[in-house]
């Protein structure tokens, strides 16, 4: 995280509440700390408060109960044009009838930034997004990732220390998508802009965030970089919702503070790190990431517990192998293996054996 001390409490979310029925709930006593200069993302999928939250700190949703600060000021009573904040949306919100170079001096305009100062901000940030031979077009003229950068410049045209994006690449290929995740992570961080990014893509919010705020249901489930999201979820919804995740059902039968054994529902006996089960005779969903799951006997850790499968369906995919497999019970178990020329492929209805290191499996609420 790039946030400097004394600057981790940039953006604050205290008891925010939001309902706009008065009964239900959308977000739920949320609190959330950002720093200056940090990349957060909100990630979570349709309904689960993410474009509430940021549309409530741009000021275009208010807060039902609780307080947003930005820099130590209270901001629920302040009109989105004075928060200076800057905007991406999705749909780009260019206004048609204004060439590139309008579009860009129209918040300029508003913040009442005179003519000369306002074409020197203008080339500085049609330059920052390489686009400095546009000025001139109209945004129909543009494709869509063009369009896309021009709406990127014209939210830091005025220099914003807050920026705010609201599945700003969704309407890309997905080649332009990845490109432009890059350009925007490195201009944020450059220009050292704190920035909240919404989205439903976890690949996006892997790759991009310093640190991402995972939403089910109006709250916040985990908060933490995105390495220790996918290594280390701490409820079963994070599990399956970042990234690919085998689960397996079973009850807890021992339990100490950093390993458990678990019986699976077929009568296998395996060991897991306890994550959020409580106590023995818990229902518990294992968890354990396909590329942790080895079917090679001499690359197995002593450690490895076994476990028998039947192989349904072998998917070559380039650079990996994609097995499905049926395990304990569950025919959707999947393993991922490395394309390699040491690396077998294998043939429905084989029978094989597989295996994982106890760390690599956690043992979640069912």
């Amino acid at each position: 995280m790039n946030a400097s001390s004394g600057s981790e409490n940039f953006v604050v979310f205290d008891r925010v509440q939001k309902s706009y029925d008065g009964e239900t709930l959308v977000v739920k006593d949320l609190n959330l700390s950002i720093g200056q200069g940090e990349f957060l993302t909100m990630l979570g999928p349709s309904g689960s408060g993410k474009t509430t939250c940021l549309m409530m700190l741009a000021g275009f949703e208010t807060a039902t109960h609780g307080e947003i600060l930005l820099d130590g000021q209270p901001i629920n009573n302040i009109p989105p044009h004075k928060r200076g904040i800057g905007m991406v949306f999705q749909n780009y919100a260019l206004f048609p009838h204004m060439t590139v170079a309008e579009n860009l001096a129209f918040p300029l305009q508003v913040r009442k930034i005179g003519k000369s100062d306002q074409e020197a901000k203008v080339k500085r940030a049609l330059d920052m997004v390489q686009m400095g031979d546009f000025g001139g077009r109209r945004p129909a003229q543009l494709s869509g990732g063009q369009q896309q950068r021009i709406a990127l410049a014209r939210a830091l045209v005025f220099e914003p220390e807050l920026v705010l994006m609201d599945e700003p690449l969704g309407a890309l290929d997905k080649q332009l998508r990845e490109h432009m995740q890059f350009e925007i992570t490195n201009l944020a961080h450059q220009l050292g802009i704190t920035t909240v990014y919404v989205t439903h893509d976890q690949t996006e919010a892997l790759t991009m965030s310093d640190r991402v705020a995972v939403f089910d249901d109006g709250r916040i489930q985990q908060l933490a970089p995105p390495d220790q999201l996918y290594e280390a979820p701490e409820n079963s919804f994070v599990a399956q919702f970042i990234g690919e995740n085998n689960t397996l059902m079973g009850t807890v039968k021992e339990m100490s503070d950093d390993a458990a054994v678990v019986q699976l529902d077929d009568g296998e006996v395996i060991d897991a790190v306890p994550v959020n089960v409580k106590k023995v005779g818990d229902r518990t969903l294992i968890s354990i990431r396909p590329e942790r799951v080895e079917i090679d006997k001499n690359r197995l850790h002593p450690e490895a517990h076994t476990i028998k499968a039947e192989v349904l369906e072998f998917i070559y995919m380039g650079d990996i192998y994609r097995t499905r497999l049926r395990v304990a019970g569950n025919d959707n178990f999947v393993i991922k293996t490395r394309n390699a020329p040491d690396q077998r492929r294998m043939t429905p209805g084989e029978q094989i054996e597989i295996g994982w290191r106890p760390q690599d499996c956690r043992a979640l609420d069912a």
